[in-house]
């Protein structure tokens, strides 16, 4: 057995507890858990082609001296190839893009590196946010930061500060993306194990040999100047979908004796119902109560699966105009049991 069998073993251990059974419709799922390597393969043709010519006319756009705002206009839609991107890096992550997950691991790690994440530390990360998203007994993985409204009520001025600025749209989605990609996946997640501090430090030395080749070929500055920017759209509406697949009205949280994996799902995890070319372009995780039932099927199959399973067409859809008032949602209050705002805001 592979470390990757191994660990996905003892989290479909954790995530089935007993006494707590799926319904007899949970069964239907499986049928779209079957990875294709053709489908994965014209997903990369599709999304890395397109996102290597925007960099081409955007390095010329920088070299021919035309306006920088030329520059900015190209990287609105290399930004959201880079969120697709991203996401079939997740699906590696889950070993659900390929059949082989020999295959998964490659390209999560080449992917990796265009997003600036390492492959088995995000995957350290991810994989227990999955198994303990919604428990409030084990917060911290992979997950945003949420207090409970009795928590926060009783903490000292200072940790409130904080809280509400981490919450604050301007820092979470507006600098939370460059400081996390840029930053903090340069160093390990905590509690990982060797295999995982080796990743991280594999993936920075790929990005040092990117951006020297960069430099060679066409200037450090010209570097600066198309990442940056494309880094911030992509990162400004990653941080905000997955915000909202989590931090939602109502939604669902629960102390460790109480907390079920189905409702995590089902309640805990939104539809976020998008036009169909944000869908394209962001592989269809708004279907995020589908993925969390069953993390193993492919983004490609994720609207299938929905449109062919009637329980899940249950979910309320959460629309782009409702998911703005998700901005106002800080707290979990755990008598109310729905998310809430700060204490005192209108």
């Amino acid at each position: 057995m592979t470390a990757h069998e191994a660990d996905r073993t003892k989290i479909k251990a954790k995530s089935v507890s007993p006494g707590r059974n799926w319904p007899d419709w949970y069964a239907e799922l499986a049928a779209f858990r079957n990875p294709s390597s053709r489908k994965a393969v014209w997903q990369l043709i599709n999304t890395l082609v397109p996102y290597g010519c925007l960099w081409y006319l955007m390095i010329r756009s920088i070299q021919l001296d035309y306006p920088y705002a030329l520059t900015l206009l190209l990287a609105l839609p290399a930004g959201a190839f880079l969120v697709r991107i991203f996401i079939l890096f997740h699906d590696c992550v889950h070993g659900s893009f390929f059949a082989r997950q020999g295959a998964n691991t490659f390209f999560g790690y080449l992917l990796g590196v265009l997003v600036f994440t390492s492959f088995e530390d995000w995957r350290f990360a991810h994989l227990r946010h999955h198994v303990t998203y919604a428990n409030l007994d084990a917060r911290g993985f992979g997950d945003i930061w949420t207090m409970t409204l009795a928590e926060y009520e009783s903490s000292s001025r200072k940790k409130r500060l904080q809280y509400r600025l981490y919450r604050n749209p301007l820092v979470m989605i507006g600098l939370g993306a460059l400081f996390t990609f840029f930053l903090a996946n340069r160093l390990p997640k905590r509690k990982v194990r060797r295999k995982e501090r080796v990743s991280v430090l594999f993936t920075n030395l790929l990005i040092v040999i990117v951006i020297l080749a960069a430099d060679r070929l066409f200037g450090w500055r010209t570097y600066l100047l198309i990442q940056l920017p494309v880094f911030w759209f992509a990162g400004a509406a990653g941080v905000w979908l997955f915000y909202v697949q989590h931090q939602f009205p109502g939604g669902y949280w629960a102390r460790k004796g109480e907390w079920q994996p189905l409702r995590a799902a089902m309640q805990g995890s939104s539809f976020y119902q998008l036009p169909a070319v944000l869908r394209w372009f962001s592989s269809n995780i708004g279907y995020h109560h589908a993925h969390h039932l069953s993390p193993r099927i492919p983004n490609y199959r994720l609207k299938k699966c929905y449109d062919s399973v009637p329980a899940l067409q249950t979910k309320a859809p959460l629309t782009i105009a409702k998911s703005l008032s998700c901005v106002g949602l800080n707290l979990w209050d755990e008598d109310r049991r729905e998310m809430v705002a700060f204490p005192g805001s209108a």
